[in-house]
């Protein structure tokens, strides 16, 4: 999932960064692989400290309009993930801050705004949420390892979507909400720590660059 989600930054930063004069070429590549790592590492740390439930909030397409990415800018993780990508195109690429402010804002909001529609789209298999999460906890599609089954996080935002809310402490499906926020969350923070020790994200998303 993380490769794919490097090839929307790539997507999205033909425009923003290959053919910005603002970004010397050689950089090119560093950049896109620092977006991805920003949205990568950001959704998994909003994970790892409890916030399931933002990222679901954030995928049911709130605050957008006809399918935009204008709207992601009032939410706090989005504008948290671009004031990270800014202080890095700053100090690594000695960016000027307007330049670099240019490019996070373009490149974070329209690569979340593409994930989140391609997740939406019951014809596009490569892109779920489950995978997403998945990834992040080193589950693949089992995003919750310690449910044999797995756990439906599509049918989640809908269910949220639909304002049926969680009944009695437990979705439809007869999860405890915070249980699974709970096995997220742990799984997130122990699959963070084996990323770490086997070099981290960083690494990882460089090792797509062709």
């Amino acid at each position: 999932m993380l490769e794919q989600l490097f090839d929307l930054v790539k997507g999205v930063g033909k425009d923003t960064v290959v053919d910005n004069p603002e970004v010397p070429n050689e950089y090119n590549n560093d950049v896109m692989a620092e977006a991805t790592n920003t949205v990568a590492g950001g959704l998994r740390n909003v994970m790892a400290g409890g916030g399931l439930e933002n990222i679901i909030g954030l995928f049911q397409n709130k605050g957008q309009t006809n399918g935009s990415s204008g709207g992601l800018l009032k939410n706090p993780m989005v504008t948290m993930m671009i004031g990270h990508l800014i202080s890095k195109l700053t100090g690594k690429y000695n960016m000027s801050p307007q330049s670099a402010s240019n490019v996070a804002t373009n490149l974070v909001p329209n690569v979340l705004n593409d994930l989140i529609q391609k997740t939406q789209d019951p014809n596009n298999s490569n892109f779920t949420l489950d995978k997403l999460i998945g990834s992040f906890t080193g589950g693949g599609d089992v995003a919750i390892p310690q449910q044999s089954n797995g756990f439906n996080f599509q049918n989640l935002i809908s269910n949220f979507t639909g304002g049926g809310g969680v009944k009695n402490g437990k979705e439809n499906g007869g999860f405890d909400l915070q249980d699974i926020i709970s096995q997220v969350t742990n799984g997130v923070r122990n699959n963070t720590g084996n990323q770490s020790a086997g070099g981290g994200l960083m690494d990882m998303i460089k090792g797509f660059i062709r």
